[in-house]
């Protein structure tokens, strides 16, 4: 649908009350309840009360959200739900704009002014382009820009146009009188996700963490005092049909956080569920922040890793390139990790969703020392989260010897520094090295002991001293059928 660009003003000389109506019925809302997934999706469930009358009957559902899936609508009367038949579905989403305007006043009379104040009325030919070209009464043509119009005056709506997406029904009812209604379809633009703040103590070995819930609301509606339900978990859902926009806009989002809130969790299927215990009211265009979990005095632990052997990818063919793993990497990486057991005092699922890791200054001030994302963690697991790379430490990886000493069969060997310029911490730093030449692998001597992770890593552990280096050499062979 051609939609207009922006124009200071637009009067419309209409009432309110010419807009198109249900046959005169009266709606009562009975309650609105919402299941959010963590994955751009809501289930709605609208009940509402109508005044029917006996036989067919027009009913216009208002407020349901823009972002609507209208194949997912399900329409049922809890009062008569046997004597009550749905005829027709209809999703109406002509809505009342300036581009819509435009479109239906083809052909029709139109006033408008310019920015100079120059005024002309004529019959519209078209309003698309970016221009109005008007036929004034004497056959003359007027073309005018639409961004030196100031005013644009229309003398009465046109049918069909509406102020809010509505869902239409054409129903057969068996007996008059009022009834409850139960709507029920599936929406896009509501999400949540799941926001930590974690304190680290200054000694690294215990968090505090406070765990948010963060709703947002783009469907283009407004839930009040709603029955919110939260899904964790990945649910498979089939991308959403093509609809026609209603804002085009970039909406802004307001923060309204609601701290005193109780959440119930609960298993689900093969998911998690939380349930807020009271009414709640979810704006369009609103983010709100339900706190959800709290925990103090977590273990914790933080622990550093060289990888400098860079990303493993699967064993295809032997690799006899010498230069092939060679990465130039220095980086050493600093990790947190804890549990979300119940012997490390936490005992609560984690949602996916992202974590900030604050630790205090001297002065008391907490600083961000790390962000990062976690997946859905059940309770008992361990999280693992990267918060960045140590200033102080530094890694050195280079290969110091490669002899392929038959058409299948070679040797390398390989030597790590670990450099501490810490002033007085001994740290252990984590060494990963991925044997990716072939399956087929045997480490003929190392500096240190090492265990093996997998069937292609093994992982070196070093102390360094402050101030000092530590160096860790090997040598591996691999061999592969001839």
């Amino acid at each position: 649908m051609y939609t207009a660009p922006r124009i200071k003003v637009i009067f419309v000389t209409l009432l309110l009350a010419l807009l198109v109506v249900p046959a005169a019925f009266a709606q009562e809302d009975s309650g609105v309840s919402l299941t959010i997934y963590n994955q751009g999706t809501a289930l709605v469930q609208d009940r509402r009360t109508f005044d029917l009358g006996s036989g067919l009957n027009t009913l216009d559902f208002t407020d349901v959200a823009a972002s609507i899936d209208a194949t997912s609508v399900n329409f049922k009367s809890l009062t008569d739900p046997e004597g009550t038949l749905v005829l027709e579905q209809n999703y109406i989403y002509d809505l009342v704009g300036s581009g819509a305007l435009l479109e239906r006043y083809l052909d029709e009379t139109i006033n408008i002014t310019t920015q100079d104040g120059a005024q002309f009325s004529g019959q519209l030919l078209s309003g698309r382009g970016g221009e109005i070209i008007l036929r004034q009464g004497d056959g003359q043509v007027i073309v005018a820009q639409l961004s030196q119009i100031r005013d644009l005056r229309f003398p009465a709506l046109p049918d069909g146009l509406i102020t809010r997406p509505t869902l239409r029904w054409l129903l057969n009812s068996a007996q008059a009188g009022a009834q409850q209604v139960e709507l029920t379809y599936l929406a896009g633009g509501m999400n949540w996700t799941a926001d930590y703040n974690v304190l680290l103590s200054t000694d690294n070995t215990a968090l505090d963490m406070t765990g948010w819930v963060t709703l947002t609301n783009t469907s283009g509606a407004t839930f009040t005092d709603a029955q919110v339900k939260l899904v964790a978990g990945d649910v498979n859902r089939l991308p959403l049909p093509e609809q026609r926009g209603f804002y085009e806009d970039e909406v802004m989002l307001a923060a309204a956080p609601a701290a005193d809130a109780n959440v119930a969790q609960r298993d689900f299927y093969e998911y998690q569920l939380y349930e807020i215990n009271r009414p709640v009211t979810v704006a369009d265009n609103e983010t709100k922040q339900v706190e959800f979990v709290t925990a103090a005095g977590v273990p914790a632990t933080t622990f550093y890793v060289y990888d400098g052997s860079g990303p493993f990818y699967g064993y295809y063919s032997p690799i006899t390139d010498p230069g092939y793993g060679l990465t130039g990497i220095t980086d050493v990486q600093n990790w947190l990790e804890f549990s979300t057991g119940d012997d490390a005092g936490l005992g609560a699922d984690l949602p996916a969703g992202r974590i900030r890791v604050y630790q205090e200054d001297v002065d008391g001030a907490a600083l961000l020392i790390g962000e990062n994302r976690i997946d859905h963690t059940p309770k008992g697991e361990d999280v693992q989260i990267y918060l960045g790379n140590a200033f102080d430490l530094v890694g050195e990886r280079k290969q110091t010897n490669f002899n392929i000493l038959s058409r299948n069969l070679l040797e390398e060997t390989y030597e790590i520094r670990i450099r501490n310029r810490k002033d007085s911490d001994t740290v252990q730093v984590r060494v990963p090295e991925h044997l990716f030449r072939w399956s087929n692998w045997e480490v003929l001597n190392a500096s240190h002991e090492y265990t093996q992770l997998d069937s292609s890593t093994i992982e070196f552990r070093a102390d360094v001293p402050p101030g000092g280096e530590t160096v860790i050499t090997y040598t591996v062979r691999y061999s592969w059928p001839g």
